[in-house]
């Protein structure tokens, strides 16, 4: 106890005294519903042109197997800044709204706090999604009409971690529409807007208050361009920066605007895909226009697969699958529901053009930073984190054995080399068989499939190799008990979890 005091105390005085010169600056770039297969890094036969990802990927290291904890978004985001499966917390299912009371509490460890310890300036700008406690005149009524607009937001990104924060609070398709400047809305509602499917089927968005200086068709550009003004405020100074940039596309509301809007030739879909794209470009610039590239670590990735309102049955007839051949896509737990694109550029210390088939979550931000700082790892905190600075030297892995996945209706799948078992009869999400249908055909409970040979998914082994799957349920179990998949003592989850299907029982012998 007493080494292990005085490690933890050396640890820290070296972060008290370090050049934060060598320490990297950090950007995360996270978009909203970008499939694997649409970014060419990952999808050689992608039809949407992506040169500037393609670039950064060149200049990196792409990850070929990198998964979102979550196939939606809120549970992913979660996972992202505390490094935590997003299921360990209150959040069983599906996804939080745009009036919904904050999910990671004050006190639960985020990636933000630990950069901000190790001496970083920490700033989020864009689709926060987690939740934060608007001002209400009934604090027992959720809607937007009950919001006073005019009081402070409470429990926003600040909170967990970040200095200052600029954004909205749900996904560009939820009301209100409204700026959050650290607790501050910047400009009151003047105005009611939305756009039904029937009227724009890509464009959509619920109907709700939007605050004066709140446009739908610029707020991408607008992130952009507070995130770039961000780059070059902090350059000028001899802090190291973390800016957690989570992006509203190519999610709905789809709204390309010129010079990409028609650039694809495909659909609106490709064209804000392109668009993603032309923008990180832009950032890309201005770290090297500011001077910072060289020791800046960028990575961009999604928060899940691609979303059904891309269309993916025009995407098909121009060639474009955004799943890559992986079966599903957003809210699934199949693969193309969580496997997404991941790259990460870091001019001094990853060498350029490498490509990994090293397993990797997004939960696995939180270690990273946490080993690139030098702190010491603690029991509370990124407890389902691997770090990927093996990956990043080249190393055909990391130290992550074990993936859980989840999906919009609370179905797990485990992983393990190249065998996965669904703990479901169908997509436990929203592609075809969903969970109600396949309980109609008497499909079997759970799906055993084996990566290697079936990338698709399609020739279920669980009758043929129960033992196999057996093995992965007790796997299962330790990780969901232990509160924790990464090596460390036995913490509790939030709340009571289970994951077996409705009537499947706990196998013998173990």
């Amino acid at each position: 106890m007493i080494a292990r005091i005085l490690l933890s105390l050396l640890a820290t005085s070296c972060l008290l005294h370090a050049d934060h010169h060598k320490l990297p600056n950090v950007v995360f770039i996270l978009a909203d519903d970008l499939g694997i297969g649409d970014v060419s890094p990952t999808n050689s036969d992608c039809k949407i042109k992506t040169p500037h990802l393609q670039k950064m990927a060149d200049e990196g290291i792409t990850f070929l197997d990198a998964h979102s904890s979550s196939a939606v978004c809120t549970p992913t985001r979660y996972g992202v800044l505390t490094g935590r499966y997003n299921w360990r917390s209150r959040l069983a299912r599906g996804v939080l709204r745009g009036t919904s009371d904050h999910l990671i509490p004050a006190k639960r460890a985020t990636v933000a706090h630990l950069l901000k310890k190790a001496g970083y300036h920490t700033q989020m700008i864009g689709k926060w999604h987690l939740g934060w406690d608007w001002a209400r005149v009934d604090k027992k009524e959720k809607k937007w009409e009950n919001i006073d607009f005019s009081k402070p937001v409470k429990n926003g990104p600040d909170v967990n971690g970040f200095d200052r924060y600029y954004g909205h609070c749900g996904s560009l398709d939820m009301a209100p529409y409204v700026w959050v400047d650290t607790g501050k809305v910047t400009a009151l509602p003047d105005r009611m807007e939305g756009v039904t499917s029937k009227e724009d089927r890509y464009g959509w968005y619920r109907k709700g208050p939007m605050g004066s200086d709140f446009h739908i068709d610029d707020v991408l550009p607008h992130l952009f361009d507070k995130g770039i003004a961000y780059v070059k405020e902090r350059a000028k100074t001899k802090k190291p920066f973390f800016l957690y940039l989570p992006l509203p596309a190519p999610h709905t509301p789809i709204v390309p605007v010129p010079p990409f809007k028609g650039a694809s030739k495909i659909n609106p879909y490709a064209d804000f895909v392109m668009q993603v794209d032309g923008h990180v470009g832009d950032l890309l610039a201005t770290l090297k226009e500011a001077g910072v590239d060289e020791n800046t670590l960028v990575f961009f990735t999604s928060d899940n697969g691609c979303s059904p309102q891309g269309n993916f049955e025009l995407l098909k007839e121009f060639g474009h699958d955004p799943s890559a051949g992986y079966r599903g896509h957003k809210a699934d737990i199949y693969e193309g529901g969580h496997r997404v694109p991941f790259i990460a550029r870091w001019p001094k210390s990853i060498k350029a053009g490498q490509k990994t088939n090293a397993l990797a979550c997004l939960t696995d931000l939180y270690d990273t930073m946490r080993e690139i700082t030098g702190q010491p790892k603690k029991d509370k905190g990124g407890e389902d984190s691997f770090s990927l600075l093996p990956a990043f030297r080249g190393k055909q892995s990391t130290t992550r054995k074990t993936l859980i996945s989840h999906s919009i209706g609370g179905s797990f799948s485990i992983r393990q080399g190249d065998w996965k078992l669904c703990l479901s009869a169908g997509s436990g999400g929203w592609s075809a068989p969903r969970e109600t249908e396949a309980k109609k055909k008497k499909l079997p409970p759970m799906q055993l499939f084996d990566l290697k040979k079936d990338r698709g998914e399609r020739k279920n082994l669980l009758a043929t190799n129960r033992p196999k799957a057996n093995d992965l349920i007790f796997l299962l179990a330790k990780e969901v008990n232990h509160g924790r998949s990464s090596p460390g003592k036995r913490v509790p989850n939030d709340r009571e979890v289970t994951f077996l299907p409705g009537g499947v029982e706990m196998p013998r012998g173990k």
